[in-house]
């Protein structure tokens, strides 16, 4: 029973950490290109930033809600994606010396996400047997 109220209330806060995400997200891509340069613009073009903030606020609180166990494995696992994500994006830059094409940052938090799904999907299975 706590486990699905802990569940329910991580999707809550998830959901809403998107969904400011994405407001900010098309309302910076409609509004941002016909103003001018200035700080305006600046912090218009910043302000999806508030919806990651939520999201690293949800999965904080998520932490705090779970027990020891699931804890500890979700730790090991954000570790092990944060380690693999700076291992390929240091290896991608002297790539990038070597001619390959650039890439924008934001290509590094998606790619952690990935790894962090693969990990613990591996784990998981791996737990089982």
């Amino acid at each position: 029973m706590y486990e699905k109220r802990v569940g329910r209330a991580y999707q809550r806060d998830l959901a809403i950490a998107m969904v400011v995400y994405l407001v900010l997200l098309f309302g910076t891509i409609l509004y941002a290109r016909g103003m001018a340069d200035g700080i305006l613009r600046t912090l218009l073009l910043v302000s999806p930033i508030v919806g990651v903030v939520l999201l690293v606020w949800a999965l904080a609180r998520h932490m705090q809600r779970v027990d020891e166990f699931v804890r500890k494995f979700a730790l090991e696992n954000m570790s092990l994606a944060a380690g693999l994500t700076a291992g390929l994006t240091f290896t991608y830059g002297f790539l990038e010396t070597a001619g390959f094409p650039r890439l924008s940052m934001f290509a590094v938090l998606p790619l952690m996400f990935i790894l962090y799904g693969v990990i613990a999907c591996a784990r998981a299975i791996a737990n089982r047997e």
